[in-house]
This record gives structure tokens, C-alpha cells and sequence, in this order.
């Protein structure tokens, strides 16, 4: 065994993360395996945040999705064979994730978000949504602010990526580097970088800000010319999802782009382009992937302690191939 601060991890595991220990610590390490993680909604984003934590050695992920595998999952959901179709997206997600990491605990949750009482999500360190309407965003968020578990809503539409992150009181240790000169009078000149550890406290808002939020207002008008509309479009999106109870369907494209449009002129006229609505449907893979492993990466650095965490909106935009981090609701 090794062990550490009277926790312990097997050699076996020591010898599995020994890249991860060296990177992060032991400590950190076993934070991650005593982790139980939930992720609500398997398709192509859920299936790239489960393999990436699952990967990382927690101690257990509950996979929890009641819809069933369409053809449209096979655009970026590698956890589902060709042979499930029509099955429980969850259930058939969870063979191939078990081969990822036979380590950790995997069990798949067939029932439906909306039945789950209180407690079903006090029993996990973090939450995660994939594909949730407003209301279950609100309802989860204010559970987990009441038994402190660490809450992330996370979607993908298309071309365009979404990360809500609500920590309540987060505490993490972050490496300050100092630049020491080293090298004595009259000699050429030399430094050294020193790392020190030091402890901070990040206070994060609940989901209900990015509700409030004023994306109209004068003050985001810099924030909008630097980085897009990506913001705005998910305001779109998400209201779409919630009055339609679906996302935007390729099947559908021109009925639905229409619908998005109307949706526009409402919450967000004159800042969002016709053509954004153009790259909306489906997952795509890559961008799955992006978003995925941001999602990811924040999961692990919350459940760890380890480096600051983004505060508090990861958005990617299509429009510049990049992904930006936005702070709302609270003080930069």
C-alpha cells in the first residue's frame, strides 16, 4: 500500500496514475478516487466528460439517462455500439465505459431526471447535467447548494458549446510561481523560478444568475465584440429546449431555424446573425470533444483541489474555433 495523511491507495493504483500523482500529487489522487461523480444525459457530450473522469481514476460515476439510442447518437456518441439502437442510452453506455477503467464503479440509472427525489443527488460529490431544461438546471442546482455538492451543466448544440459551474464555497490549493534572483554581485545575472503552494477561496453564484443575467446590457457590449454571441445563441437554445421539450432537429431544419429566429428577435434582437442558427443541430464529435474535456478537466481540478477552476461560464463559439470563459453573476 501507500500511502498518505492515513489514506491509502494500491500499489496497483499507484502503479495505474503514476503520471497523474506526478502531475497533481498523491493527495490529489486520492481525492479523485473517493469521488462519486453523476452524470445526467449519455449522449455525445456525456459519453466524452464520463470517459475522461472515468480515466482519471475517481471512485465511482452513475450514468443516468432514460432516452433511447438514435441514429443521431452515433454522430458523436462513442460509448454505444452499432447493435443499441433503440436501447437505454445509459445501459448500453456502460460496457464500453467499463473497459475505460475496470477500477472504478460504474452503474447505469435507466429512470428519468424528473423522478429522482432530493436525496438521490445528495449522495454524490458532483452533479453534472447534459441536455436539461431550465427548470431541472434550478431544481438540481438548489438541491446541491443545500448539501454543498458541486454542481456543472454542461450542453452542446451543434457547433456550439456551454459549461454553468456552481461550486458554492470552493476551496483549492494554486501554485504562485516567484522569480528569485539567485546569482551574487558582480556575477552574470541569474534566477530561479520557485513555486509555492498557496490556499484560496473562490464564492460562485447559483444557476439562477445566468437567468438574471442582462446580456443587453451597455456594460457586455465589450465582452460581446471580443468574444461573439455565443452566450446570447445559448439563451436561444435552451428556451427552444424548453418551450419544444426537443433541440433543434436537422428533420426539421427550416421549421425550427425559423422558430429560433422568432426566439431571437425576442430575447436577443440585433445581436445575434440569421446565419448562427445554421450549425445547431445534432452533436458535432470534435466539438464534443472540446467541451467534453473542459468539462472534465473541472471536475477533476474541483474533486481534487488542484489549480483554479473556471468561474463560472466555459462557452465555445463556432465563429472563431475557440472557447472562452465568462464570469456572470459575480465580481471578476
Amino acid at each position: 500500500m501507500v500511502q498518505s495523511n492515513g489514506a491509502e491507495l494500491t500499489e496497483h493504483e499507484a502503479e495505474l496514475y503514476d503520471r497523474q500523482i506526478r502531475l497533481w500529487g498523491l493527495d490529489s489522487q486520492k481525492r479523485l478516487r473517493s469521488a462519486r461523480i453523476l452524470i445526467a444525459g449519455l449522449n455525445g457530450l456525456g459519453a466524452e466528460i464520463a470517459k475522461n473522469i472515468i480515466l482519471a481514476g475517481v471512485k465511482s460515476v452513475t450514468l443516468l439517462d432514460d432516452r433511447k439510442v438514435t441514429q443521431e447518437d452515433y454522430c458523436s456518441q462513442f460509448l454505444v455500439p452499432q447493435s443499441s439502437l433503440g436501447s437505454n442510452r445509459a445501459e448500453a453506455s456502460l460496457t464500453r465505459a467499463q473497459i475505460l477503467n475496470p477500477m472504478v464503479e460504474l452503474k447505469a440509472d435507466a429512470e428519468a431526471l424528473d423522478t429522482k427525489e432530493d436525496a438521490y443527488f445528495k449522495e454524490f460529490d458532483v452533479v453534472c447535467l447534459i441536455g436539461a431544461s431550465t427548470a431541472q438546471h434550478v431544481r438540481v442546482d438548489t438541491i446541491c447548494r443545500e448539501a454543498n455538492v458541486k454542481f456543472f451543466a454542461a450542453d452542446v448544440w451543434g457547433m456550439y458549446g456551454f459549461c454553468f459551474s456552481d461550486l458554492q464555497t470552493h476551496e483549492f490549493v494554486e501554485d504562485v510561481v516567484k522569480y528569485v534572483v539567485v546569482s551574487k554581485p558582480h556575477e552574470k545575472f541569474k534566477r530561479e523560478t520557485i513555486a509555492t503552494a498557496v490556499k484560496r477561496t473562490l464564492e460562485f453564484p447559483p444557476y439562477q444568475c445566468l437567468l438574471d443575467f442582462n446580456f443587453r446590457d451597455a456594460s457586455y457590449a465589450r465582452c460581446l465584440k471580443r468574444n461573439g454571441p455565443a452566450l446570447p445563441v445559448q439563451r436561444v437554445l435552451q428556451k427552444f429546449r424548453d418551450q419544444e421539450q426537443r433541440d433543434p432537429a436537422y428533420a426539421k431544419r427550416e421549421e425550427d431555424v425559423k422558430k429560433l429566429l422568432q426566439l431571437r428577435d425576442t430575447l436577443a434582437p440585433e445581436i445575434i446573425s440569421d446565419p448562427s442558427f445554421d450549425h445547431v443541430f445534432a452533436q458535432i464529435s470534435p466539438v464534443a470533444a472540446i467541451v467534453g474535456g473542459v468539462v472534465a478537466h473541472e471536475i477533476i481540478k474541483v474533486v481534487s483541489q488542484k489549480e483554479r477552476p473556471h468561474r463560472n461560464v466555459f462557452l465555445f463559439n463556432p465563429d472563431t474555433c475557440c472557447g472562452f470563459v465568462d464570469t456572470i453573476g459575480t465580481e471578476k
